[in-house]
């Protein structure tokens, strides 16, 4: 009997079919595969059948769409987090996921190792070990592509027709694509230059703006407590919401993001993304908090914000801080529940109409009309407060400047 059981990440391609296999000959190992569904496109059918072929004893696929979403999704949501002020992080968020359900599946199988097919030089590597760590500190965890003896995909192949592993050679894509129900990531090939446009073959889900419908789509998004539920007024299941949208959504051409971005390991990288119900529902959240928050809170969450981003990009998810700022972002969103209107026309989403019955909005004290009820008169004394401070301190400096003079 094999002394050591690895549960390994399993994806099907080239990279994990080869783990598999080199991995249960170079720890003596049982392998068990983990593939995790986030509503990726890829084929999954026949993905168990595959796995067994090349030398696994096990292979668990789980469904772990709605999860994704509700437990996942819409708590970054809630948070509004862009990493860099971009970035909706649909790789980084299902990370935590997929180094959860490997955890989980290390314990019920009494696993001792935990396998990745993440490059040295990604973030992902972080992701999946920082998350593993965090769940047990006492799994040992391997990356096999940064220590096994390939340097290239031929020499993965020659390696998997020597063990007789059943891969599919086609000729490779040029592009590293990574997929969700909250976006695409795409890297790689004629993308690493970045004085290079991205050519129309990069983006999966997206029309590109300038071929998108010339009559405009309006959509309605309604709000419970910082969580989309309703579309066009049509209540939909988490996962049917974004799919809905990220169809509409791209079909208008919403949500190609082409950035460069700090890695965690400290390089830059040129990253396109596809997102389309990631910025609609971001654009109609900040929306409605927008009307609905108090300048103070409002102000301090995006500050929040901005740290819970660079917590989920660098794979700290199950940190004491994230879970301590969360909470911060809980209470924010007790009265976040209305509906905001937007039309979506070539790559382009503009508010229409917003709507809560928490609106902090007062017509009366906005108005510049007749029926204008604010004391304008109060503003006088407002104002002498309120610029105390540097009417201060610009008389002490003229003091020093005309002492010097004077000196």
């Amino acid at each position: 009997m094999s002394k050591n059981k690895i549960v390994v990440a399993y994806s099907g391609g080239l990279d994990t079919s080869v783990m598999v296999k080199w991995l249960s000959q170079k720890y003596d190992a049982e392998i068990i595969t983990v593939t995790g569904n986030l509503g990726q496109k890829a084929e999954l059918e026949g993905l168990e059948e595959k796995a067994k072929a090349t030398g696994a004893s096990k292979s668990y696929i789980a469904d772990l769409q709605e999860e994704f979403i509700t437990e996942y999704v819409w708590k970054s949501l809630k948070a509004g987090t862009l990493y860099e002020g971009q970035y909706p992080l649909a790789c980084a968020i299902g990370r935590p996921l997929l180094a959860k359900l490997m955890v989980d599946v290390a314990k019920a199988e009494g696993a001792n190792l935990v396998a990745h097919g993440c490059t040295g030089k990604g973030n992902d590597q972080v992701r999946f070990e920082v998350g593993i760590q965090s769940l047990a500190p006492d799994l040992k965890i391997i990356g096999p592509l940064r220590d096994w003896e390939f340097k290239s995909r031929e020499d993965e192949i020659d390696y998997a027709i020597k063990n007789e592993i059943p891969i599919q050679i086609s000729k490779e894509s040029p592009y590293s694509i990574d997929e969700n129900l909250w976006g695409i990531a795409t890297e790689c090939g004629v993308l690493e230059d970045p004085k290079a446009a991205p050519p129309e073959g990069a983006f999966q889900i997206t029309e590109n703006p300038k071929n998108a419908p010339e009559q405009s789509t309006t959509v309605s998004i309604s709000f419970e407590k910082g969580i989309p539920t309703a579309v066009n007024g049509i209540e939909l299941p988490p996962v049917e919401l974004v799919k809905y949208l990220n169809d509409i959504g791209g079909k208008n051409g919403i949500g190609r993001i082409d950035m460069i971005e700090n890695r965690v390991v400290g390089i830059k990288s040129r990253e396109i993304y596809e997102a389309p119900a990631a910025i609609i529902l971001h654009k109609a959240h900040m929306e409605l908090e927008k009307l609905i928050m108090d300048r103070e809170t409002f102000r301090y969450k995006q500050d929040v914000s901005n740290k819970i981003s660079n917590l989920i990009y660098d794979g700290l998810w199950y940190s004491p801080l994230f879970n301590a700022l969360m909470s911060f972002v809980e209470t924010t969103q007790e009265f976040i529940s209305g509906e905001i209107v937007m039309e979506l026309y070539k790559g382009n989403m503009t508010v229409q109409s917003r709507d809560s019955e928490f609106s902090l909005y007062n017509k009366e004290l906005a108005t510049y009309s007749k029926d204008d009820v604010f004391d304008h008169k109060a503003s006088d004394g407002f104002m002498k407060i309120f610029g105390l401070p540097y009417r201060t301190i610009c008389k002490v400096h003229q003091k020093e400047e005309t002492a010097n003079v004077v000196g």
